[in-house]
């Protein structure tokens, strides 16, 4: 995540100027999925792993003196609180009754299933739930609520989270939408392309936890903010003429 943070840093310092707010724009907007990594293609046996520093909490059904951030009893997730595990550098959390256990790769239902045989040594059938609080996308650029959004599904698409963030603003560059992607130690770059008409559904990718979307402006939007200075600078001039006139 901190490479992926990094590259995109790096590409706004060199692709961005005082003059223009118009972000990588470039000539490899995608009119099809075949134009993209294959890291970006649909996958529908996609689940997420758990990595190192998530903040994951852990709920059994009537047992609160186990549970981290309960969704069942009186003591509810809350993670400005501190009501979660925190899976450290070697892959670890502490959990209640069994201590020290590895976590780090892991999907949440094979964490669940593990940790229900576990269980069953003191509780008799146990329900556990098992949630990681930190999943995100982050979406920036021009939407009308730039933000970074909290995910509790497997499935997210492109327009989903455009649509959580209330829709693309009305300078928004649909032509040269791009998605970032860390996976291992490599970034991946999906360039969309939704001014065409065709495709739409391909071209909605699904989106997973990590992800970076990046919707650029278009090129006018610098010459309306300085048009919109000039306007009313003008306009007092005029008026300070007209009123000089008078007399």
């Amino acid at each position: 995540m901190i490479k992926l943070i990094l590259f995109i840093l790096t590409s706004l310092l060199m692709l961005t100027s005082c003059r223009t707010s118009n972000l990588f724009i470039d000539k490899k907007a995608s009119n099809s999925v075949e134009d993209l990594d294959s890291v970006f293609y649909k996958n529908n046996k996609y689940e997420y792993h758990i990595r190192k520093d998530d903040k994951i909490t852990i709920s059994l059904w009537g047992q609160d003196e186990l549970s981290v951030g309960s969704t069942y009893g009186i003591y509810n997730s809350n993670e400005v609180y501190g009501k979660w595990l925190l899976v450290d550098a070697h892959g670890n959390v502490e959990i209640p009754k069994i201590g020290t256990f590895n976590v780090e790769k892991m999907t949440i239902i094979t964490l669940k299933d593990t940790l229900k045989e576990r269980y069953k040594e003191w509780i008799k059938n146990p329900v556990i739930d098992i949630k990681v609080l930190n999943r995100e996308i982050t979406v920036l650029g021009e939407v009308i609520d730039p933000q970074v959004i909290n995910i509790d599904k497997e499935r997210n698409t492109l327009l989903d989270m455009v649509a959580r963030c209330k829709g693309f603003d009305a300078y928004a560059n649909l032509k040269y939408i791009k998605v970032f992607r860390q996976v291992n130690e490599d970034v991946y770059v999906a360039n969309i392309n939704l001014e065409e008409n065709e495709n739409h559904l391909m071209k909605n990718i699904n989106l997973y936890p990590g992800d970076v979307v990046i919707v650029p402006s278009k090129k006018y939007k610098e010459f309306d903010k300085r048009i919109s200075t000039i306007i009313p600078f003008t306009t007092t001039l005029t008026a300070a003429a007209i009123f000089m006139g008078a007399f």
